[in-house]
Parts: C-alpha cells; sequence; structure tokens
C-alpha cells in the first residue's frame, strides 16, 4: 500500500524521477511521457465526471481506478522478472478490455451509425469525453513507441485502444444518444 505523507521529497530536483522498480530515470523518458499521459487522461476523466450522473459516472470511475491501474504497470518495467518479485507489479488484463469493449457495444446499440464525421461539442459532457478521447490517443501512441523501445505489456495498449473508442462512443451517449452530435461539413466556410 502507498503512503504519502510527505509529498515533496526534493529527489527530482536534478531531473529525474523512480520507477516501481526503483531505477532512476529523465522526467522526459519514454516510460514516463507514458504513464504521464495516463495520468493527464485520468484528470481528463475526473472533469468528465464533473458533468456525469449515474451509470455514466459508474463507467466512468471504473475507468479512472483502470487508469491508476495502467499508470502502476507502465512504471514498473521488470517484466521479464514478474514472477520473481516479491510484490508482483500491477499487470492490466485482457478482461478490462474485455469490459471496455462489452461497454463500448452497449453504449453504441443505443446510437444511429454516422453518416459524417463529428465535431467536438454538443453537451458539456461529451466535449470534455471528447478531450479524454484524444488525449487517450496520444497516451496509446507513446506506448505504443515506448513498446518499441523496450517491453510493454500488449493488454496495455489495447485498453488504451479501447478506451479512446469508449470515449468516442460515450460522448456520442452524452450528446442524447446522438440526437445532439455536431456535424462535421466539409469546406463549410471556404
Amino acid at each position: 500500500m502507498v503512503v504519502l505523507n510527505k509529498i515533496y521529497t526534493r529527489t527530482g530536483d536534478a531531473g529525474d524521477t523512480a520507477l516501481g522498480n526503483g531505477n532512476r530515470v529523465k522526467k522526459y523518458a519514454p516510460r514516463v511521457e507514458a504513464y504521464g499521459t495516463v495520468d493527464e487522461t485520468n484528470a481528463t476523466v475526473g472533469l468528465a465526471r464533473v458533468h456525469s450522473s449515474a451509470d455514466m459516472d459508474a463507467a466512468l470511475a471504473r475507468i479512472q481506478n483502470d487508469l491508476f491501474d495502467l499508470g502502476a504497470d507502465l512504471c514498473r518495467p521488470d517484466h521479464d522478472k514478474d514472477a520473481q518479485a516479491d510484490y508482483p507489479p500491477l499487470r492490466v488484463t485482457d478482461t478490462q478490455v474485455a469490459r471496455l469493449e462489452a461497454e463500448i457495444d452497449a453504449l453504441n446499440s443505443a446510437l444511429s451509425p454516422l453518416r459524417s464525421f463529428i465535431l467536438p461539442g454538443g453537451s458539456a459532457l461529451s466535449a470534455q469525453l471528447h478531450l479524454s478521447r484524444t488525449v487517450a490517443r496520444r497516451a496509446e501512441r507513446l506506448c505504443v513507441e515506448l513498446a518499441a523501445l523496450e517491453p510493454v505489456n500488449p493488454a496495455a495498449v489495447k485498453y488504451l485502444n479501447r478506451l479512446s473508442d469508449w470515449f468516442f462512443v460515450a460522448a456520442r451517449a452524452a450528446n442524447d444518444n446522438g440526437a445532439q452530435d455536431v456535424l462535421w461539413v466539409p469546406g463549410a466556410n471556404r
């Protein structure tokens, strides 16, 4: 369990930080960029929750918890040593990915098919979910880049890929099941 009784430590003043395995790396290291952007995604979900209620809020709360799991996964790079660890690292699982897929299917079943791209907007919740989607996509790109350099849990990358899809469908659901979607009109302002 984490105990945080002193928030500043001064250990990062020289521009490095500790990973979950104790190794110190530069704060701009690809792994730190990846889990930092997952944290940023989580912050945008917190803003979305200000506008959500009921089932949507419960789903967003689950996602926030999953994003902490994902950050814990990414900050502990010792994938080959998992079995020997006294405290095995927390890893995102395919079960979490499957849950997102089931929720996407359920949300999407009430939506009409799109005949145009949509612009972020409509309701406040929808606009916020679109922001979450774009930050999740950036987190995914950074995780894919990290995976090209060193081992990354494949379920972590899949989770981020499904999560951005989840945010897209949820944003449409938050727009009165698509009735308030703002459609893109190509070349409208030429």
